[in-house]
């Protein structure tokens, strides 16, 4: 019977530093990167020996800017990794080297053990002990496989009853953990009555994927485990097929087979160097790309991201021509929403997504309202205020050009930037406003000679009739105002792509 631990999946918040930690800190192979399977707008990492072989594979979704989780009762504690048994010493200074946070090294079930702090705080373990790679990476330091994992459990016996479904069996117990070994790794279930429970977030291990000798047995999995809490079906992820299910204390248990396997969609000389999209999204396979988190492998020349009043993402294309536009979501949205549509608009433009930080029921949004269209006038003042120095800020911190810089906003994030060129005049020079209304409830008396605006009602928006008096307030300051009418409701169309895309080209032409 195949056994074992097929990956580990874990959620970060910061994509750059996951890489430069799994990639080169620890010198893992990326050996993949995919839109997630459950939700494509969302990057998945999976880093593990040179073939990316089961039995290695430490998998990270990425939620950049996530809300942090908490690790209790329920849920994957720890991970380890197996490292040649003279090698603690060298991971030792690598760690002092690159300021790493550890602790130890210690003896844990007759083992030498150097626990990690990864960049979101989730604990790897370097455990000294001879087993080989089904597939050696080149640094002869690297960690060879996975050794186990720890999982907290206020229910130690029926945790480890249930591990036994998966190929493991009790060895022996040392203060309050008991160790689990299958064929080739083990399981240490930590009795943690009296704990808190886990909190589902970012920075926080999701669950521990078991390896399935074929797709049969996983199927034979289903049907053992029909009355279980949390069985899924059987789900194709392309490199393996697999279900869920929750073991009895809460802790998400996946079963996957070995196979097809990493080098299904990509050369094993190539692995990881190419974004895969799910089969089922390939028709927007293009947006994605667009939409998901760019880093630098280590070594690459990367752009450090600033720290600045907003959360935010920049997307570099390939061949800049030093433009860039800076993008403000719709109510529910967040930054990178409308990168496709900008990427369309010009897609040599440096794009800069921005995040509201004003919240509504956990929703994003610019500023705070009292009812649909009764607006939070001392927020507006203050979340321009904001705004404007975060435009500064991007401006001196990622090097663009103040004159070839544009806005595009929908909705609440076009109600914003019509209240930053009222409010603070000369911030925004260029936009395109998508569905927008006067947030302000005075318009104030301002010069927006110079100042170039766009803007886009639908004929069936129920807000239009509230654009009219935005459309006063700029033309009264003396803005260049073209003002459109598309077919459309609230929602957004070919048409707007359209409009955007040719008013920019003449406008940027204008500027340069």
């Amino acid at each position: 019977m195949t056994s074992g631990i097929h990956h580990v999946t874990a959620i970060t918040r910061n994509v750059q530093r996951n890489v430069d930690f799994y990639a080169g800190f620890l010198g893992l192979r990326l050996v993949k990167q995919t839109g997630g399977f459950e939700d494509a707008e969302q990057l998945h990492l999976i880093y593990g020996d040179q073939a990316g072989s089961p039995g290695s594979l430490v998998t990270f979704l990425v939620w950049e800017s996530g809300a942090p989780g908490r690790t209790g009762l329920g849920q994957v504690s720890e991970v380890s990794f197996a490292v040649p048994p003279d090698a603690i010493g060298d991971w030792m200074q690598r760690a002092m080297s690159a300021q790493v946070p550890f602790d130890g090294p210690s003896r844990e079930f007759g083992e030498t053990v150097l626990r990690l702090k990864d960049p979101d705080g989730l604990i790897v373990k370097l455990v000294g002990t001879d087993m080989p790679a089904a597939a050696a990476l080149a640094d002869p330091l690297a960690p060879r496989r996975i050794r186990g994992v720890t999982i907290l459990t206020d229910q130690p016996e029926a945790t480890g009853s249930f591990a036994r479904l998966f190929g493991y069996r009790p060895e022996r117990s040392e203060g309050n953990t008991q160790r689990m070994a299958s064929d080739t790794d083990i399981l240490d279930i930590r009795d943690a009555r009296g704990y808190f429970p886990g909190i589902p977030g970012a920075s926080i291990f999701d669950h521990v994927a078991f390896r399935a000798e074929n797709a049969e047995a996983v199927r034979r999995m289903r049907l053992e485990l029909r009355d279980a809490e949390g069985i899924t079906n059987v789900h194709d992820r392309k490199y393996f097929l697999s279900l869920y299910v929750r073991e009895p204390a809460g802790t998400l248990f996946e079963y996957a087979t070995d196979g097809p396997g990493m080098t299904v969609d990509e050369p094993l000389e190539s692995l990881g160097e190419t974004l895969m999209v799910p089969p089922q999204d390939a028709s927007r396979a293009a947006d994605l790309a667009v939409m998901l988190p760019q880093f630098a492998r280590p070594g690459e020349e990367r752009m450090p991201m600033r720290d600045l009043p907003f959360i935010h993402r920049v997307r570099t294309p390939d061949d800049p021509d030093g433009s860039s536009i800076m993008l403000l979501h719709g109510t529910g949205g967040n930054e990178t929403d409308l990168m496709p549509l900008a990427a369309k608009m010009n897609p040599r433009a440096t794009l800069l997504g921005v995040r509201g930080r004003s919240t509504e029921e956990g929703i994003n949004r610019w500023f705070r309202r009292f009812d649909a269209v009764t607006y939070d006038q001392a927020d507006i003042a203050s979340e321009a205020e904001a705004f404007a120095a975060f435009v500064d800020g991007a401006i001196a911190g990622y090097g663009l050009d103040a004159g070839r810089l544009s806005f595009l906003g929908y909705s609440n994030g076009a109600n914003l930037l019509g209240a930053v060129m009222q409010l603070h005049p000369g911030v925004i020079r260029r936009a395109i406003l998508l569905r927008a209304v006067q947030a302000l409830d005075s318009a104030p008396k301002v010069d927006l000679g110079g100042t170039q605006v766009l803007m886009l009602t639908g004929t069936r928006d129920p807000f239009s009739r509230m654009a009219p008096p935005l459309e006063k307030a700029l033309n009264t300051a003396g803005a260049a105002l073209d003002s459109r009418l598309v077919e459309a409701g609230h929602e957004l169309t070919d048409a707007d792509l359209e409009a955007g895309r040719h008013w920019l080209a003449d406008h940027e032409a204008g500027s340069g």
